[in-house]
């Protein structure tokens, strides 16, 4: 098995040398030698074999809302999931709801629908702008919650085979996760409730508010760094005189400062050495050490 096999057979499903910085919210950063579209089911079971004969590590790329690539080209296969792995089911079950959601399916939309529908308690996803499966590789949260409030079980591959995978045994915590490197989450189970589709909508709106008062918009992946016990780190950023702080084409948010803003054309390394940069200054003035949120390819995770 080789590369040529798995281009050859996966035809407008396998791009090479395919932009994947672009594809991200920072949008810097270079190319993937492969990158692989799987829409269905028979996708997946087609092409899975080829995947470990390519000789690269195996990349899951949701909207690439919380990761920064490095600039050039990356000797990676990113895997992107879309279609029938995009879909949202739900059904009763007892005093709750049972929800089925795909991998590739966006947070915001999953949070809007169940909302219309009087699903309630996972209003809080309207304000994360990634996809199911980052949201489980990363237990993403805000606003009072995260997944780890309601997931069940997840659908994991690798290597070919296709497991659920209780919620209890993903080892979710903070902004983490116990995935694996090649594990690609293809869907996520979840357990919610059921309200007034009038106030669960309002609870939706009541997010995008707050974010749009609160975030900057423009090309960022979120909050850099995790929030440390009993603080924030924008305090803590701006408490070191970094707001507005740039380096190249990359800046602190005059709004956020646990935010990185990259410039239109910018470079992914002026945006990874503002990180570590802040990073440093930080614990030099505060002797705090803060941990990265941001997830990186190309790049050491700065520590």
């Amino acid at each position: 098995m080789s590369i040529a096999r798995l281009v050859e057979v996966g035809g407008a499903r396998v791009r090479e040398h395919a932009p994947l910085g672009a594809r991200t919210t920072y949008r810097v950063g270079g190319t993937a030698r492969l990158l692989v579209t799987l829409a269905r089911r028979d996708d997946l079971d087609e092409l899975g074999p080829l995947l470990g004969g390519v000789g690269l590590d195996l990349v899951a790329l949701g909207n690439g809302s919380n990761l920064l690539v490095a600039d050039g080209e990356l000797d990676v296969c990113a895997v992107r999931l879309e279609g029938e792995f995009a879909e949202l089911d739900w059904r009763d079950d007892g005093d709750g709801v049972l929800v089925e959601l795909g991998a590739g399916l966006d947070l915001p939309v999953a949070a809007r629908r169940l909302a219309r529908a009087g699903v309630t308690g996972f209003e809080w996803a309207v304000g994360v702008p990634g996809t199911v499966g980052g949201a489980v590789a990363m237990n993403a949260g805000g606003h009072g919650s995260d997944l780890a409030a309601s997931l069940v079980s997840a659908t994991l591959w690798r290597d070919g085979s296709t497991a659920r995978r209780d919620a209890a045994a993903l080892g979710l915590g903070y902004r983490h996760s116990a995935l694996a490197p090649g594990e690609l989450v293809l869907g996520a189970t979840l357990r919610l409730g059921r309200g007034d589709p009038a106030v669960a909508e309002e609870g939706v709106r009541a997010v995008v508010r707050w974010r749009r008062e609160h975030q900057p918009g423009g090309a960022n992946a979120g909050s850099v760094f995790r929030n440390p016990p009993g603080d924030h780190a924008a305090r803590l950023i701006e408490a070191a005189g970094l707001k507005g702080w740039r380096r190249g084409s990359a800046r602190v948010s005059e709004k956020h400062a646990n935010f990185i803003q990259a410039d239109e054309g910018g470079r992914a390394e002026d945006v990874y050495g503002l990180i570590v940069e802040v990073r440093a200054r930080v614990l030099e003035a505060t002797g705090v050490a803060l941990v990265c949120e941001n997830r990186f390819l190309g790049f050491e995770v700065p520590a």
